[in-house]
């Protein structure tokens, strides 16, 4: 099938583009492409103008700020991500999520904010995101704003960003202690949307869990933030009963369907499984509990 008729706009600047959506009702920014052109193609979504942001210059890059955020263009691909040699040291929750994202095509091409843009409860940033406490932000016709992930995506493939409004780049606060983590996900075949997938975020001091953060993928109807599990780690030392009650938390916390992929119970065993695992990797020797 192919998409329905469309206009198609190239600026070179991020205020040529906002001007672009401002005088179309029915436009839509295209990054990656990679959700919206088989979206098109499937004619679920036909918009009137596309607005091509890819001859904007500055929003491909990413990296650690001064202030310890760590920033991520709105035209970073997952492939950039990916072959980062330094990702891993600041953020290794992302860093682990890059290869696990699509397939190898679509890394080459898909962005990280375009995915969080597009809110599909299966997809992998946003975990991260939630996991890790980052924002969004947007600039439109008045300026720019930042929008803390929670509150940015409103339900399944929906977000709070306006018509006229562009995500320019995602923000990561800086950590207060040494930050660990991970993701884990469970797919049928390689590029396959997720059974189940669990976001790891925390944030040490010394043995101690600090802060922590815990994002679900593809076991509700939006991304989920297991926040009763996340509690249940901070001022813990990850010992064998903290561990075990956080991933009966975060367990708890999912509302998955069975389907083709699997039950329902079975998808909240493997949320559990994989928050046992990813805190097991940072669990001290000395915790363990024999």
């Amino acid at each position: 099938m192919f998409p329905s008729r469309f206009d198609y706009k190239s600026p070179t600047s991020l205020e040529e583009a906002i001007s672009l959506l401002a005088a179309n009702e029915d436009a839509k920014v295209l990054a990656g492409g990679q959700s919206l052109i088989p979206m098109m193609k499937l004619r679920f979504a036909a918009p009137a103008v596309l607005v091509d942001i890819n001859n904007i210059p500055g929003l491909d890059g990413h990296g650690a700020q001064s202030d310890g955020s760590y920033r991520i263009g709105a035209l970073v691909r997952h492939a950039d991500l990916e072959k980062s040699s330094t990702l891993g040291d600041h953020q290794p929750t992302i860093a682990a999520a890059a290869p696990l994202v699509a397939d190898p095509i679509v890394r080459t091409r898909g962005t990280f904010v375009g995915s969080v843009c597009h809110a599909d409860p299966q997809g992998d940033w946003a975990s991260c995101m939630v996991a890790l406490g980052g924002s969004i932000v947007a600039q439109g016709p008045n300026g720019r704003r930042t929008i803390a992930v929670d509150e940015f995506v409103s339900g399944p493939f929906q977000t709070v960003l306006a018509a006229d409004e562009i995500a320019v780049e995602a923000v990561i606060p800086p950590a207060s202690g040494t930050r660990k983590g991970g993701y884990l996900k469970l797919e049928r075949r390689v590029g396959d949307f997720a059974t189940a997938g669990v976001a790891l975020s925390l944030e040490m001091s010394g043995s101690t869990v600090a802060k922590a953060g815990i994002g679900l993928t593809g076991v509700g109807s939006s991304t989920i933030s297991a926040t009763e599990a996340s509690a249940v780690l901070v001022g813990s030392s990850l010992d064998d009963a903290t561990i075990a009650a956080a991933a009966e938390a975060a367990a708890a916390a999912t509302s998955p369907r069975s389907d083709h992929r699997g039950s329902a119970d079975y998808k909240r065993h493997i949320v559990a499984t994989f928050v046992r695992r990813l805190l097991a990797q940072h669990q001290p020797v000395e915790a363990k509990v024999a």
